[in-house]
């Protein structure tokens, strides 16, 4: 996941320092298309084969399958007001850890079917699974006279990982364009480990919480030992789950962005097997630590081993989270070299602070739809940074693929140029001009026109209009914009809706 290239110190001169492309426009705010007054054009949806079709249609029955056994299997086991307060005291941390999730996502957020897709199958398919192995296992390790403790150390992390992971495998399978690298991996991985921990817990806090309490003590004893479950389990370890399936989103996450069919294929495996000795680390220390008799060996382990770990993994989300943002610093150059972007709209996207900064400008210029329109506009640029990416990375080896790519990348090139006429020359406090490729022409309110360089630090997309690049070849290593298919006769209009 790092960079061919890292980008310069000076970010003006690797932005600014393209050819000509073409003379100053003489177009005004007047000549711009007037806001469309339907909604922004949206990519066209990929039709599925049948084939596909039947694989959404089991893994919807799996899944309803699978909650309907757990549904039955914690209502009988645990009875209707052990399973409610369950259910509630589970529920109650879940809106908390999917915020975290969804704020690794902010820069490319994924579609939100795909993010309920993995939090429901480990709720309920992976749940069910599990339960369903290790239940087996347990008994026949009890047949055998061997300590119970064997099916916590031995088979649940390798049960339980493999179906945490299953349903964001699926995901990379038929939806790898879906994946931008290691941030989906954790998002993807991090939500089906908090679903299935949410429904492990309802068992914990309902059963072995209220239910033993009420049975053996009465309610009041019930409620405080649900108290310190919950503490316990989820406001001290309440990480584990999502830390564990996180090595595996890691794999996943390289699988997804490199080319190596090897890299393709040991990654995942390399991540899912770190993720069962972790979880396997974790379960084993509260039975060495009951089997020893000193309760110490469980604190040094969880202090010593998980807790750095987990500040480490969350060093990483970090980094990467800036380091999607940063991705367009590196790869949309392409597009101003072109003539397609300016370089102030590239250096606009690099942050969430300038992105925030780019919308407040679009509301003051255009109100709400202008606001709605540099949503679409940076969430479009984002995904033309990484198709971009993959490009370099040579994703695409089969010709469809590499047709496909090109089609994509003319899409977005044309949404983010129907985006940009929403805001494009509607400030009345900034001179009128063009961007030709290589510096602004801007015209001054006293009738004077003169070349103006590319700031050094733009905050928000200075707003000019593009002047259509010329026809001879791009200069540069990579090409022009859909430099895997042909290019089109004549340039596509900036501004055009």
């Amino acid at each position: 996941m790092r960079p061919e290239q890292p980008a310069g110190d000076d970010y003006a001169d690797v932005m600014a320092d393209t050819p000509p492309g073409g003379a100053a426009s003489p177009w005004t705010p007047h000549d711009l298309p007037s806001q469309p007054g339907g909604a922004a054009p949206r990519m066209p949806v990929r039709r599925l084969g049948w084939r596909r079709v039947l694989v959404v249609v089991l893994v919807v029955l799996l899944i309803a399958a699978c909650a309907v056994y757990m549904l039955f299997k914690l209502g009988f086991n645990l009875g209707p007001e052990a399973l409610l307060i369950g259910v509630v005291a589970a529920i109650l941390p879940v809106p908390v850890l999917v915020s975290c999730f969804l704020w690794l996502d902010r820069y490319e957020p994924e579609p939100l079917k795909y993010l309920i897709f993995c939090f429901v199958w480990g709720a309920f398919v992976s749940t069910a699974a599990s339960l369903t192995v290790n239940g087996f296992f347990a008994a026949r390790f009890a047949d055998w006279g061997l300590p119970d403790a064997l099916t916590a150390v031995l088979v649940a992390p390798f049960i339980e990982e493999l179906t945490k992971a299953l349903g964001p495998i699926l995901l990379l399978i038929f939806r790898r364009r879906e994946w931008s690298g290691i941030t989906d991996g954790l998002v993807y991985c991090g939500l089906s480990a908090v679903g299935f921990a949410m429904v492990e817990n309802i068992l914990y806090l309902g059963g072995y919480g209220y239910a033993s309490g009420v049975n053996e003590y009465g309610p009041a004893t019930g409620a405080r030992q649900v108290i310190a479950i919950f503490i316990v389990r989820i406001l001290l370890f309440g990480f584990a789950h999502p830390l564990f399936t996180s090595m595996t989103g890691v794999g996943l996450g390289i699988a997804a962005r490199t080319a190596d069919r090897r890299v393709r294929f040991l990654a995942p495996v390399a991540g899912l097997l770190l993720a069962m000795m972790l979880h396997g680390t974790w379960n084993l220390l509260p039975s060495l630590a009951q089997a020893t008799g000193q309760t110490t060996v469980a604190l040094y382990g969880y202090l010593g081993v998980m807790v750095p770990i987990f500040f480490g993994m969350v060093g990483l989300a970090v980094w990467l989270r800036g380091w999607e943002g940063r991705l367009t610093e590196r790869t949309l150059p392409d597009y101003v070299r072109a003539g397609w972007l300016t370089p102030p709209e590239v250096a606009a996207l690099g942050s969430l602070g300038r992105r925030h900064a780019a919308r407040t400008w679009a509301r003051r210029v255009a109100g709400d739809a202008g606001v709605k329109a540099m949503r679409g506009y940076q969430f479009s640029a984002t995904r033309l940074a990484l198709l971009r990416d993959g490009m370099h990375r040579g994703l695409d080896r089969r010709p469809a693929d590499r047709e496909r790519t090109a089609w994509e990348e003319r899409e977005l090139l044309d949404a983010i140029t129907a985006y940009r006429s929403f805001f494009v020359g509607r400030d009345p406090q900034v001179p009128v001009g063009s961007w030709d490729g290589h510096r602004y022409h801007l015209r001054f309110p006293d009738g004077s026109q003169r070349p103006v360089d590319a700031p050094d630090e733009p905050v928000v997309p200075i707003p000019v209009v593009l002047a259509p690049p010329p026809p001879p070849a791009h200069p540069g290593p990579y090409g022009p914009p859909g430099w895997y298919g042909a290019r089109p006769a004549a340039p596509w209009p900036p501004g055009a809706a």
